[in-house]
């Protein structure tokens, strides 16, 4: 087995041996039937008929994700993780040896967690009961349906590779298996959507009662096919009008029947916050396995290449170094911490803030935020989560839902123009 030497550099510029391992990965699996036409991930299409089972390159890729692992393994100190999050890509493309093969390895190399969440991105129609129950019984305990929408037609529109009926089918398996951590994604603003086929989305999603939901506003990325085809706010994309009226009738429906928004995007019934998510929002450390994904450390962030063969070469050393990006600034970490904590209704403490940045810093967030205060955008709160009057020192902030979040980009631009000059 070859020795990274990219992942090798790690090791002197880190002090590892001073910093508390992460407790969190991630694990992409590239592979989808096809490519959706606004998706802009690190993807390989294989069409209907591959899967792991029957896909020389499915295995091959899995080959390489686990020497991956066990390289690195090599570099870091051993831990227990606490989450693991196979994302992608369509991770329920893998076979339920391939999968085991992954777990296995991961538990040899850095110890899985008794208790951890365990959490796998499926589609409808890429998975049986038997393939599902099979996932379930090597550990996985959190599932994630990427629905859209339960509409044929938008569907089809997405480039989605499923129908409605297999949407049912799939909460039929899920629900036979008895998964109670188990999320449904949808996605607003899709083209020719109307705020009637939104309403009915979200009415069908409520009979259906998932204990998390995931609800994702359509972004027109570049080099996608939905940047050819569209232009955001002009027909049959939705207007800007429209979206938000999506967002606020997602919001009103989904609070009233007793899930939290507890993230700007993401609501889920009392117990059932992703906890791997959290991480990333919470800006905790985490490892990366795999095409595309980003691991975090102590402030360095490494991405691996998003082409497949490349990533084969980078693992085996045979790439040039250039994945890598340094966080390591008080400026980008400040930055950061402000963009990830502000997406969470519980905001950030400002007295964890002042434990990493200097009190004019502190203060100058603080006056910044006092026009948007005003507006009933955002909120101070103490640590009851009562209301209180801006403070300098100590207590929460967040955005106020669901005004505050609609414009969180708005509010976050005028705190990095502002304190990029610091």
């Amino acid at each position: 087995m070859n020795s990274n030497p990219t992942i090798a550099k790690l090791q002197p510029s880190l002090s590892l041996e001073d910093v508390e391992p992460p407790k969190s990965a991630y694990l992409h699996i590239p592979f989808c039937r096809r490519r959706c036409f606004y998706c802009d991930f690190a993807v390989t299409v294989v069409g209907d008929r591959q899967q792991g089972d029957n896909s020389t390159m499915i295995q091959d890729y899995v080959d390489v994700l686990c020497q991956e692992i066990s390289q690195e393994s090599l570099i870091f100190p051993a831990t227990s993780l606490n989450t693991i999050f196979f994302g992608g890509g369509t991770p329920s493309l893998l076979s339920v040896d391939q999968l085991h093969r992954i777990l296995n390895t991961v538990d040899q190399k850095f110890g899985i967690a008794n208790t951890a969440e365990i959490s796998m991105e499926v589609d409808p129609g890429t998975f049986d009961q038997e393939k599902l129950q099979g996932f379930v019984d090597l550990g996985v305990n959190r599932v994630s349906l990427g629905v859209q929408a339960f509409q044929d037609h938008l569907l089809k529109l997405a480039g989605r590779s499923h129908t409605v009926d297999e949407v049912f089918a799939a909460i039929n398996i899920i629900e036979k298996i008895g998964i109670q951590n188990w999320s449904l994604d949808l996605i607003s603003g899709l083209p020719e959507q109307q705020l009637k086929d939104w309403e009915f989305s979200l009415k069908t999603l409520l009979n259906i009662n998932p204990n998390h939901v995931s609800i994702y506003d359509l972004i027109v990325e570049d080099k996608t096919p939905f940047s050819r085809y569209y232009t955001p706010g002009e027909y049959p994309l939705p207007s800007e009008k429209s979206t938000t009226q999506m967002y606020r009738l997602a919001q009103k429906l989904l609070t009233q029947a007793g899930y939290e928004h507890y993230e700007i995007s993401n609501y889920s019934k009392p117990g059932f916050q992703c906890q791997h998510n959290l991480v990333y929002w919470k800006k905790q450390p985490y490892y990366g396995f795999g095409m595309g994904a980003a691991s975090y450390l102590q402030g360095y962030r490494l991405t691996r290449p998003r082409k497949r063969l490349d990533y084969y070469a980078w693992v085996n050393g045979d790439y040039p170094d250039d994945m890598s990006e340094f966080v390591d600034t008080t400026q980008e970490q400040l930055l950061e911490t402000l963009m990830l904590g502000l997406r969470l209704s519980q905001g950030i403490n400002l007295e964890d803030l002042s434990q990493q940045f200097a009190t004019e810093v502190i203060k100058k967030i603080v006056t910044l935020l006092i026009p948007f205060y005003q507006q009933g955008l955002v909120q101070f709160l103490d640590h009851h989560h009562n209301l209180i009057q801006p403070n300098f020192h100590q207590g929460l902030i967040r955005l106020t839902d669901p005004d505050g979040f609609l414009v969180s980009n708005e509010i976050l631009s005028t705190l990095f123009a502002e304190l990029s000059e610091l």
